[in-house]
Order: structure tokens, then sequence, then C-alpha cells
């Protein structure tokens, strides 16, 4: 039990070791941020365009009654846009307009006066305005109001552009900004056009890795900037702008970014669940793939780069995803979970070892329980997760990989020293051999002093593998849950080896399929 002053310890080197990652601007938006100074844009018009978009990627309608809609598994009678008892992700998602209607986005503008509400923050305004740009291009109607209104939500998104998170939440700016300056014929969107296609060639640079994972090693927040990179250059085909050279940019990130979801994509046709990824929020990777077929892109060949830090392995009919990467991008880890060394599984068509999945943003005991290591295919000491996930989005000190080895195909190895801060530091490393049906991870916690050794192996509720642990693990199957989307939590089973003594040590764990 810790003492009154240890608590304090412990809680300003938690915030201390979160802070020191920040960057200057991080730091900076966040004490000094101010409201925009807008110039009026009633007078912008639509700008002349050569044809339609090629069919985009489309959404199931969300709106369920005239105040009712379905975000994320939750049904809700919406009692304004801004209801303080919804869920701040639902409220967003009521505010992004994936499938606009006239009547609704009429009643948006009457109903969201400039700057108040969730609305009027810039990630939602991004998503709203290329959402509204897309229905517009596709043949949907947008009145005086509603192109009046989504000129002034462009200039207020040019002056909050959102620094201080960084990450995919300012690659969404810029796409945007970029969108909103092709769409509009007026000087004020020239400079949109000319800020948001700056920003992204910033971003791509600092963003998109050299095997085509977005830096933050999320699939499902790959997918979504995939998605909206190929919008953009949709929608740049339609209109006649010098805008050669980005073009080129845009199509061959996006070559780059299918090879890699094809890596993280399991044999089902779906993405595995690493960091904050599950079902139901960005498009299918099939869908993607035709998007980008439709628009002349296709997977580029496999670079041999590792530096996203995933590895896949395919054995006859098996896959196997494995994690030597970083939580994400230091400065911005907010998706990232404590889940280094942790792999998943399918066989066939059916997916046999999954991590956990999320089913909410919400701060609290369930949010962190899922970031947590015990959430994940692989091993916790001494109950500590790998990396200090705290609050919602959170980390403290975190694990870093080191000494990945892979063939591509049989067998990968690597370790992490997320449990170097440990009173008796140790380093845990694993390799896994994939063969004909058959498994083998060998788990090796280096390092002196007593520790207790938990080894997680979450299975699909569907799948039952014969799992041969090492003798020296205590064997027990515990009821756990899978979130494979937002708002739903199915049950499953976790076996859990369990071990207490001194280290080094070794288990080699043998599982059949």
């Amino acid at each position: 039990m810790l003492s009154k002053w240890q608590k304090v310890d412990y809680l300003l080197a938690t915030y201390w070791n979160t802070i020191r990652y920040l960057r200057p601007a991080q730091v900076y938006g966040r004490l000094h941020r101010r409201g925009p100074r807008l110039r009026p844009a009633v007078g912008v018009r639509a700008r002349a365009h050569k044809g339609n978009c090629v069919r985009s990627i489309s959404r199931l309608p969300a709106q369920t009654g005239k105040n009712r809609f379905c975000f994320l598994n939750q049904e809700r009678e919406i009692r304004g846009w801004n209801d303080a008892e919804i869920p701040k992700l639902w409220l967003y998602n009521l505010h992004y307009f994936e499938h606009p209607t006239d009547a609704l986005i009429e009643r948006w503008v009457r109903e969201n006066p400039v700057g108040c509400g969730n609305g009027w923050e810039p990630y939602p305004i991004a998503i709203r305005i290329l959402n509204w740009i897309k229905w517009a291009l596709s043949g949907g109607r947008l009145d005086v109001s509603a192109l009046a209104s989504m000129a002034v939500q462009a200039e207020y998104l040019s002056q909050t552009i959102e620094h201080h998170l960084g990450a995919n939440h300012v690659f969404a700016d810029g796409v945007a900004l970029a969108a909103a300056g092709m769409f509009y014929d007026d000087p004020l969107a020239n400079r949109w056009l000319n800020k948001g296609v700056d920003l992204l060639r910033n971003q791509i640079a600092e963003q998109v890795l050299e095997d085509g994972g977005h830096y933050e090693r999320s699939p499902m927040y790959h997918a979504l900037i995939l998605e909206s990179l190929l919008d953009l250059l949709n929608i740049s085909l339609v209109y006649e702008l010098p805008l050669e050279a980005d073009r080129a940019l845009w199509r061959g990130t996006s070559s780059g970014m299918l090879r890699w979801l094809e890596m993280m994509t399991h044999s089902d046709g779906r993405i595995a669940f690493f960091n904050d990824s599950v079902f139901g929020v960005a498009p299918e990777p099939e869908c993607l793939f035709d998007y980008a077929a439709r628009l002349d892109i296709q997977p580029s060949e496999d670079c041999g780069q590792r530096e996203s830090g995933y590895v896949r392995l395919e054995s006859g009919d098996q896959i196997l995803v494995f994690d030597a990467a970083p939580l994400g991008p230091d400065h911005q880890p907010g998706h990232g979970h404590a889940d280094c060394l942790s792999f998943e599984l399918s066989c066939g068509s059916r997916r046999v070892f999954v991590n956990s999945g999320i089913s909410t943003y919400e701060r609290g005991a369930e949010r962190l329980w899922q970031r947590g290591t015990a959430a994940h295919n692989t091993v916790r000491v001494d109950e500590q997760n790998q990396s200090e996930v705290w609050s919602a989005f959170r980390v403290a000190r975190r694990a870093r990989p080191f000494d990945l080895k892979t063939d591509g195909e049989t067998f990968v190895e690597a370790a992490h020293d997320g449990y170097q801060r440990l009173p008796n530091p140790v380093i845990h490393r694993r390799r896994v051999d994939l063969g004909n049906r058959q498994l083998i991870i060998t788990d090796r916690i280096e390092g002196s002093g007593s520790h207790r050794v938990e080894l997680f192996f979450h299975l699909h509720p569907e799948a039952s593998p014969t799992v041969v642990l090492d003798e020296k693990l205590e064997r027990s199957l515990i009821a756990s849950y899978w979130h494979p989307e937002f708002g739903r939590s199915i049950p499953n089973s976790t076996l859990v080896g369990t071990w207490k003594g001194p280290c080094p040590v070794e288990f080699v764990t043998a599982i059949h399929l």
C-alpha cells in the first residue's frame, strides 16, 4: 500500500513521463489556443468542374427517425446536437455526416451557430467538409446557406489546425482544407488549398512510414487516412488545377498504404486488432482496394522494410501478424496499447487468437483494461503493463522493441524493454515459429530477481485450438470478452499460464490447429 507522499511522487512521475515526449507546438497549442478571426465567406462560390467523381465508399444511413440515430452500435433519441449526457465520440459521429441528406444539412446549418458545440471542433469540421464535398460532387445538392456555411467552416478550420494533437487529426485537417480549396472559386479558397497541400506534404513525409504503415500503428486509423487520401485524389481529378506533383504524391502514398493494409488483413478479409482497431469504423479493406482500383491505383510491391514494426507470416492457410512495433509516435501515443510482442492468428477464414479490441473511448477502468497488456496475446510481468497507459489516451513510460529478426515466412523474434523499470529489471524476448498447423512460441524473461509472469492467449469466441503450455506454467481458463466493435462485447475465453520464481526463465508453448 502506497503512502500519501508515495502516491504524489507516482502521480508527478506519471505526468512528467507523459509530458516530456510532447513537442513544443503541442504544449504551446494547448496553452495558447484562441478563437479564429473569421473573414466573410458568404459570397464564396463553387468552382466549375469537368465531371463527377468516381464512386467513393458509401456508408449505411445512420438516421433511423426524425431525432433518432444509430452510431457505434448505440441508437439514441437526441435532444440536440450537443447533449451532455451522450458520449463525445457518439456526438462526433453525429456531426461527421457520413451519410448526408438535404434536410439534415439544412438542419445542421440552422441549429449550429458558428463556434458553438462539438460540431465546431476542428476534427468534426474536417470530416464533415470532406463528406459534404463528396456528396455535392456525386450529385447531391448544397444550397446557398450550406455553401456559405461550409466556407465559414473551412476558414474556421484553417485557423484552428490541431497541431496540439497532431497525427491523424492534422492529416484530416490538411485533406479537408485542400478539398475545400479545390471546391470553391475564390482567393480565400486558394489560400485554403495552398495551406492544405503544404500541410499534407509535411504530414505524409512524417506520418507514412517506408513500409506504407501509418505511424500510429493502428490498422483502423490507417484505413481511415487511406480513404481520405483516395477521396482527395478523387476530388482533385474533376478540377483542372496544376496539382500534378501532389497527385503523384497522393497516388504513390496510397499505393504504399494499400500494401501495408494487405499485410494487416486476415484471411477473412478484415483488419487485425492492434492498437485502437475494431470493425465498423473504417471501410473494409476490400472496399478500399476496390475504390483504389477505380482510381487506377494498385498496392505497391513489398519494399522489404519493417519500419512500422509489424511482421506477417504465412504457412498454408495460416496467417500470423506479429507486433514488434513501437507503441506509436512518441509525441502522440493516444491510440497505442501496451501490446508489444503480441500476435493474432487466423486459419482459413477463421480467427483463432485475437487481441481483445475496444468497445469505448470513455475514460475509466474498461478503457484502461482494453489498452493494457493483459488484453493482448503477450506476457505480463509482476501485474504491470509494459507501457504505462493511463486516462483514455495517455502514456507515460513506454516499451521499446528491439532485435527484430524474421525470414518473413516461418519465424519472427524480437524483444522489448518495457519491464526495465521494475525494481529488478527484466527483458521479455519472444520467438514465434509457424509451421504446418502448428505454432511454437518461446518466451524468455531475461534478468534477475523473483517475478510473477503471466502468458495470455485470447481465443476467438468460435476457436478451440489445442494449446500445450510449458510444464512450468500453472494453467487457467478464464471467462473474458472480445470487443469487435464499439459498443459490442462478445464472451470468449482466455488461456492464462502463470509462473512465479527467479529469472532468467524460458517457456515454450506449442499450439496445434
